[in-house]
């Protein structure tokens, strides 16, 4: 069976360089996966932070609501909570205190079990210029692989 991806955060590869990723599981309720399930989710402006209380939190990422739930709908902003082992929590609070680095999430997937998990990305923003460079060396890729095909 494998990994089943659920969502991908594209933009996030264009506008952060990603140093470092990690994964971890997230606490949701039951609507909430069905609806991930679905395909059902939204990471373009998500974000996590480590709370007073040393947990990782993920913010702004919609999850829409189950249709097919007969109890009151979750909201689809809300905070959630991950799980992550402690050691990688005071290494990602550490890096996190570093000036213009973040952690995004970048997919949400299902492992063979059944948990989602979440990838996340330590990534540091991208000026204007690394953009455009970027986007020329991917230019210069794809004609070469055309030319390639071609013979």
């Amino acid at each position: 069976m494998g990994i089943k991806i659920v969502c991908k955060n594209k933009k996030a590869y264009h506008e952060y360089e990603i140093l470092d990723t990690y994964e971890a599981g997230m606490v949701l309720s039951g609507p909430e996966v069905k609806s991930l399930r679905g395909g059902r989710g939204n990471l373009v402006d998500g974000h996590v932070a480590i709370n007073a209380r040393g947990e990782a939190m993920l913010y702004n990422v919609h999850i829409s609501h189950y249709m097919f739930t007969s109890h009151n709908p979750v909201e689809p902003l809300r905070v959630r909570k991950l799980l992550l082992h402690k050691r990688e929590l005071h290494k990602l609070n550490g890096k996190l205190k570093e000036k213009g680095l973040a952690l995004i999430p970048l997919k949400i997937y299902f492992i063979e079990n059944g948990k989602a998990k979440i990838e996340l990305g330590l990534a540091k923003g991208k000026k204007m210029y690394d953009k455009r460079a970027t986007l020329k060396e991917q230019q210069g890729k794809r004609e070469l692989a055309r030319v390639m095909r071609r013979g």
